[in-house]
């Protein structure tokens, strides 16, 4: 195939933002399966995501789970013929759910204010669509409505979101604003909805849901490019009380609408041709929030001028990485991953700096950005490293929103998983310790205070009625009888702790240092040699007598079995290889992973891998063993950590719907490609240190934000040359695989010498 490639001139670095790599970027990518991305319109770490949902799927059904809802985490299946509209509100590759906000769809004919269903559409306001009607861009996304006949374009600023919808026969255009709608939706999810006609363009409200968040509150500004001719709405719910209300007509042309369950309505008299538009705007404070945020963001009605902006957003923080690529397929992964990773954290605050805090109070943002969307579990593997190289001061902005989150936390502790005003506590660990010590170890301190921050990481790692933190602080490890994961739990608890003892050093604070040095070993505590695994502990003291090695179900893991688990010790995998029999024997067991294969019963307990997620018993789908292929490095088999790296490049990641193995979780799979693609990767965020693979593009420069370039370059590559012979830093030879983060941002060149051959 032919070569396809960016301009590349390193004498010159501004002449990297001159690319224009939105064109190689296909959010389509992941939207099928379990990749659960989205296809729609947003910024880079955009409030807005403005995307299509493709089915009404209820999370409940007879009052117990029903399962086919995870397929709709991002709202949408690339499988899925019918629309139901158009929400403002979606995650990126999540495993759970919410959002789905303010739900929009623009319809002709009679009124239909229910959404029908995947079969019979014309039974109410969804469409058919066809995917060779349907473009999907950076900030920007158009298809053909079928059933209505309409051309429904998106495009997106940080916090509003833009709609254009064409009516190509005229007649009454109805635009459905429907309530009701959401993500992972069941009947008590709504508290309260409320909506008021300001005039004939302008409409405000506000939506407060309980859900993956339980309290959470957003406030909408609606306005039409032209008058509204009529409205109304229809309250679902069947409330006893309904006050004195009834004195009025409020189902039509009544300018003020509340309930738990509405969905509301507004015509318009449309030409043949004619372009009804729609600017919705987003707070987390206030109607009147969302108004100055109209206002500021999309003052006019220029369509194309805001999808330019947009674009030229997404082209700056693109273009920081410039890549030549061995083929075309490589270098739409690429920047799709670079696409994925900038969707969050999201930008969680008016213009003005106001939010709402976890305390469910109004704060502001004094000279920084506020974010939320801190899915931290996954994210602080490979995401969080990455902003500390691409988007340093993002990524302090993020450390100062993980702050302040503990400063309004009634129980004194940093975010676990957080998203718009809430502490939803999914997942295991304390990770936004690692997220911090990543960034002071690194030198990224950036409106915060480093003491201040490190006693927020101790004071969260000792809250004892946090998932089992009190017996592990008195055991040395989370005994299985008395809290389920826990293995998982000690591994990862441990880890974090090694973060807090390192950044303790690093500030002085010995008294620190040594309460969590020690308790950073305590993944000793449930090692059993008699198996050579990482094994579930009882509070006894004994290991649990019934372990299933390769079970996901009740062996004292999470996402994970012990196969993969027993590698997590990324503080110390020198340690961790010597309690597994030292190199040569692990070696062996490593490659054993990677070789395996699993039982289909294997995968009748999981709900979000399949065998495309799978290498063997290697579980790229799911985070806990991201850093499995490095780990060679600490052997005598490095060249296998370059052999394995290529592969799973080639097995997980494709140019197509369908192409990721597992959920992109808010961009931690796609973290993991950039790194590795580039050649490098952060096996223990919390250091400064980068464990090298083998790089999968012919050369790339990184625009750093201290004005230096980092240059990666390959000499000899191609497909079959997976393997390095040599690796030259700066014009000298390095005798570890391994860089450190000051090389990176001290700018320079690194030079990968590739070979079909290991270099043994």
């Amino acid at each position: 195939m032919r070569k396809i490639s960016l301009i590349l001139l390193l004498s010159c670095p501004a002449l990297l933002y001159a690319q224009k790599p939105v064109q190689y970027v296909r959010p389509v990518i992941g939207t099928e399966k379990m990749g659960h991305t989205y296809p729609g319109a947003t910024v880079p770490f955009g409030m807005v995501q403005l995307s299509p949902d493709t089915d009404t799927i209820p999370y409940e059904m007879n009052g117990k789970y029903n399962p086919d809802v995870y397929k709709y985490c991002a709202g949408y299946q690339y499988t899925d013929r019918t629309i139901t509209g158009f929400s403002h509100t979606h995650f990126s590759g999540t495993g759970h759910s919410d959002l789905g906000d303010f739900l929009i769809m623009p319809t002709t004919g009679p009124l239909q204010l229910n959404p029908g269903t995947a079969d019979h559409p014309e039974n109410g306001y969804r469409s058919r669509f066809s995917h060779d009607n349907e473009t999907a861009e950076p900030a920007y996304y158009k298809v053909k409505l079928d059933d209505h006949n309409i051309l429904a374009e998106l495009t997106a600023t940080n916090r509003v979101g833009f709609h254009q919808y064409t009516f190509p026969s005229g007649g009454d255009a109805h635009i459905i604003l429907d309530l009701m709608a959401g993500i992972y939706n069941y009947d008590n999810k709504n508290v309260w909805t409320f909506v008021r006609v300001e005039n004939d363009t302008l409409v405000t409200g506000y939506r407060q849901t309980n859900g993956w968040a339980r309290t959470r509150t957003l406030y909408f500004a609606m306005t039409f490019s032209k008058p509204i001719k009529k409205y109304g709405h229809r309250n679902y719910a069947n409330d006893v009380y309904k006050g004195f209300w009834r004195k009025f007509n409020q189902a039509e042309n009544f300018p003020e609408m509340a309930g738990r369950n509405l969905r509301a309505w507004f015509d318009f008299d449309a030409k043949a041709g004619e372009k009804v538009q729609v600017k919705f705007a987003l707070s987390p404070v206030s109607t009147e929030g969302a108004r100055r945020n109209l206002a500021a963001e999309i003052p006019g009605w220029d369509f194309e001028a805001v999808k330019q902006q947009s674009q030229d957003a997404w082209n700056k923080e693109l273009s920081k990485v410039a890549v030549k690529t061995i083929l075309p397929d490589d270098l739409i992964n690429f920047y799709t991953a670079l696409y994925h990773t900038y969707l969050g954290p999201t930008t969680y605050m008016d213009v003005d700096g106001g939010y709402r805090g976890i305390d469910q109070l109004n704060h502001t943002a004094n000279g920084y950005t506020n974010y939320s969307t801190f899915s931290l579990w996954d994210t602080y593997r490979a995401l969080h490293p990455l902003f500390n190289i691409l988007q340093p001061q993002r990524n302090a902005d993020m450390v100062r929103s993980m702050l302040e989150h503990y400063n309004q936390s009634a129980h004194k502790m940093l975010p676990v998983w957080s998203h718009q005003g809430n502490e939803n506590w999914c997942m295991i660990g304390y990770h936004s310790v690692s997220v911090i010590a990543d960034a002071i170890m690194k030198g990224n301190i950036k409106g915060y205070d480093a003491m201040q921050a490190l006693e927020a990481c101790a004071n969260t790692a000792r809250y004892k009625p946090y998932d089992g933190l009190e017996w592990y602080m008195q055991m040395g490890y989370v005994p299985e009888d008395k809290n389920g994961s826990s293995v998982s739990k000690t591994l990862e608890y441990a880890y974090d702790d090694w973060c807090i003892a390192q950044v303790a050093q690093k500030l002085g604070r010995q008294d620190l240092y040594d309460e969590f040095i020690k308790r950073s070993t305590n993944y000793r505590n449930v090692f059993d040699p008699s198996t050579g695994f990482m094994r579930p502990r009882l509070s006894n003291g004994e290991f649990r007598k019934e372990f299933d090695v390769l079970s996901t179900h009740g062996q004292g893991y999470i996402e994970g079995n012990a196969w993969n688990y027993s590698l997590y010790v990324p503080q110390y995998p020198a340690e961790m290889i010597s309690l597994m029999g030292g190199r040569k024997q692990f070696t062996s067991h490593l490659d054993s992973l990677f070789t395996m294969h699993l039982p289909d019963a294997f995968f009748a307990e999981t709900e979000d891998i399949t065998r495309e997620g799978i290498i063997g018993n290697y579980v790229h789908g799911n985070e806990p063993a991201h850093h499995a292929a490095y780990l060679y490095n600490w052997t005598d088999a490095p060249w296998k950590t370059q052999e394995r790296t290529r592969m799973i490049l080639g097995k997980m990641y494709k140019p197509t719907p369908d192409g990721l193995g597992g959920n992109d979780d808010c961009g931690q799979m796609s973290a993991w490609y950039l790194f590795s693609t580039l050649g490098f990767y952060p096996v223990c965020p919390g250091s400064t240190e980068y464990a090298l693979g083998s790089p999968a593009i012919q050369s790339a420069a990184i625009q750093l934000e201290n004005g230096k370039t980092f240059a990666v370059e390959t000499v000899n590559q191609s497909a079959q040359n997976v393997y390095v012979k040599k690796v030259v830093l700066n014009g000298k030879t390095l005798q570890r695989p391994f860089i450190r983060h000051e090389d990176i941002m001290n700018g320079g060149k690194l030079v990968f010498y590739m070979d079909r051959k290991p270099a043994r």
